[in-house]
């Protein structure tokens, strides 16, 4: 029992034990799938019956014009995936990977996204944003998400972001190509923004109308703040909402409520250009 090598055994069984521990690395190995795999998963599944994919590794699969049926991948690893043209509408992806993924003409329509880690994503296949490429995320629910990416003209109509986090994250190791999120004219009408942090982001000539912003951050720390040209919050319930150090410069705020506990509106730049 006092050999060397049993005490290096057991130190490496030890490791790898924590390492599965914390990382899930173990099981993750264990429910790796191909492309083709997923792929036949998902055709053979019968009508009504939601194909369960949680937990597995999909990890830098192309997955690529499919339908998931509505399937369920709750803690689903799909990094780096290729989604483009898929149809994801009421699939079931909470506390998903999903960093580095690639979303041209994905659709996500009334999916539980609660808790996923959705950082750098691909949205557009040429560096100029095109609204047919745009991924669309009606109705779904992203609470306590974690996104940073380039979502411009995306469709977050009617969806729940309450908890959610869109500030700046910090380096990834990756190269860098923005620093703030981007949803320059993405669409929020009537989305829930409860709590949400929009710290720096880039929200000029969003439609925000009827959303609800009770307690957002729209406000900054050591950089500039969210710059909401042109944004608008007509109809919006902006309770408590943190402006400070925002861009205003004609920002819509027509029927707007709560605007008198909203914080920093009267001093964030360019108020005076705030249309009211």
């Amino acid at each position: 029992m006092n050999h060397p090598l049993t005490h290096f055994r057991l130190a490496c069984g030890l490791a790898v034990a924590v390492v599965c521990h914390l990382f899930g690395t173990g099981a993750g190995l264990a429910a790796g799938m191909t492309a083709r795999e997923v792929t036949s998963a998902l055709f053979k599944m019968d009508a009504g019956v939601r194909p369960d994919l949680s937990g597995k590794d999909l990890t830098r699969l192309d997955l690529a014009n499919l339908d998931f049926k509505k399937a369920v991948l709750k803690g689903a690893n799909l990094f780096g995936a290729d989604l483009s043209s898929s149809d994801l509408s009421g699939v079931d992806l909470s506390r998903a990977m999903l960093d580095r993924v690639t979303l041209v003409s994905t659709r996500f329509d009334g999916a539980n996204l609660d808790g996923i880690s959705l950082l750098r994503p691909s949205v557009f296949s040429t560096l100029s944003a095109n609204a047919n490429e745009a991924p669309s995320f009606k109705g779904v629910t992203l609470k306590g998400a974690q996104i940073f990416g380039r979502f411009t003209r995306a469709d977050f109509s009617g969806s729940d972001l309450s908890d959610a986090t869109c500030a700046p994250f910090g380096r990834t190791g990756f190269i860098e190509q923005i620093w703030r999120t981007e949803f320059s004219g993405a669409n929020f009408a009537h989305a829930t923004l409860i709590r949400t942090n929009l710290s720096h982001v880039l929200l000029s000539f969003a439609d925000l109308r009827g959303a609800i912003l009770r307690d957002a951050i729209l406000n900054y720390t050591d950089l500039t703040g969210s710059d909401l040209t042109g944004a608008d919050f007509s109809g919006a319930d902006l309770t408590r909402a943190d402006f400070t150090g925002s861009d205003l410069d004609g920002t819509i705020l027509k029927g707007a409520k709560g605007i008198e506990s909203a914080i920093g509106l009267a001093t964030a730049r360019n108020a005076d250009k705030v249309i009211r």
